[in-house]
């Protein structure tokens, strides 16, 4: 699409008419040569004195190209443009991060899928991470796994992809067997000191309990809340097991979750698992602005660079004329002007 930038300077277009109409003709004075005897010239020539003026005259090419040039250059001047489709830029209102637990632990094998089959807590997760993902197409999304140490995976990002490639390159006991929920919230700090962002939140998945973290969970989810992060936190296992190596505590998630403000969500089986997961994209819907921007290429150029060609290519056409003219004249003069010769006679 072409557009100007000053449309309203096409109106300057009708300028000259204007000037040509309501101002009067430019006079300008010079000294004359007074004759005595001018009457005397006049009267045996036949012509009448008056008074008067020279107005220069003008060709045919100069009144043709002044319009023309006159209108290019206030083409030039109005600024033509052409639009270019718009394009559209997603920034992001929210940044994501997913602490997952990647303990020994999350190789039991008691989730069951669809058709009856068990599959390992890891793959579960996994695969219901990914969805989740998938559907968050406009947050950028970071990624920590944690075990006995935590570990970023990736940093804030708004390639899902390469997340859902390293997702699914991660397996249970990786990170080591015991599981460190302090450490992981601790490392999610840090990680948000380079966000820019005001909403923040952190979904921390686990299966266990902390087993020995350098920061108390609670006094890390207490400085997260100092730092604007919300916490919603997500348990692996049956909440009605009071006892054993793998029991999940419950009250304890709740703590880290209340302290920021978030949620605790029970991931049973697979399908709790995928309810959770719902749960947190409802209450967390996806917060992004959409910049709009239409590149535009100068036009301006092309009828500039058009009109000083016209006016060069006239004024040389002019200069050429010109000189044909001159070297014509004198060649009619060599040719009007009679030859004398002396003509000598020899008597012998």
């Amino acid at each position: 699409m072409y557009a100007f930038k000053y449309p309203w300077l096409l109106a300057v277009l009708v300028l000259p008419l204007l000037v040509y109409w309501l101002m009067p003709p430019y006079r300008e004075e010079q000294d004359s040569l007074r004759l005595t005897f001018f009457h005397y010239i006049t009267k045996s020539l036949g012509l009448r004195p008056q008074s008067g003026a020279v107005i220069p005259r003008s060709n045919w090419l100069q009144k043709i190209m002044a319009p023309v040039c006159w209108s290019l250059i206030v083409l030039a001047l109005a600024r033509p443009q052409f639009v270019e489709p718009p394009i559209q830029k997603i920034q992001p209102g929210r940044d994501l991060m997913l602490a997952l637990d990647i303990s020994q632990s999350m190789e039991t094998r008691d989730f069951l899928t669809p058709d009856g089959k068990r599959m390992r807590r890891v793959d579960a997760v996994k695969e219901v991470v990914g969805n989740f993902i998938q559907k968050r197409e406009h947050d950028r999304i970071g990624l920590i796994v944690f075990g006995q140490a935590a570990y970023p995976v990736t940093p804030f990002t708004l390639d899902h992809q390469a997340c859902l490639k390293i997702l699914s390159q991660i397996d249970a006991g990786m990170a080591g067997p015991q599981t460190m929920i302090g450490d992981a919230i601790g490392l999610a700090i840090k990680e948000f000191q380079a966000s820019d962002t005001k909403e923040r939140v952190l979904i921390l998945l686990t299966d266990g309990n902390d087993t020995g973290s350098r920061m108390p969970p609670r006094k890390a989810a207490e400085i997260a809340k100092q730092n604007g992060i919300t916490i919603h936190v997500v348990g692996l296992g049956d909440p009605g097991i009071t006892h054993g190596a793998d029991k999940v505590d419950y009250s304890a998630l709740a703590s880290i979750a209340q302290a920021t403000g978030g949620q605790v969500f029970h991931g049973e089986n697979q399908a709790e698992l995928e309810k959770a997961y719902a749960a947190l994209d409802r209450i967390t819907p996806q917060n992004f602005k959409t910049l709009r921007y239409q590149p535009r290429r100068e036009l301006f150029v092309f009828p500039l660079g058009a009109a000083v060609v016209l006016l060069t290519g006239c004024h040389l056409l002019m200069i050429v004329v010109s000189l044909v003219m001159r070297l014509m004249a004198r060649w009619r003069t060599k040719i009007e002007t009679p030859v004398t010769s002396n003509i000598f006679q020899v008597h012998i």
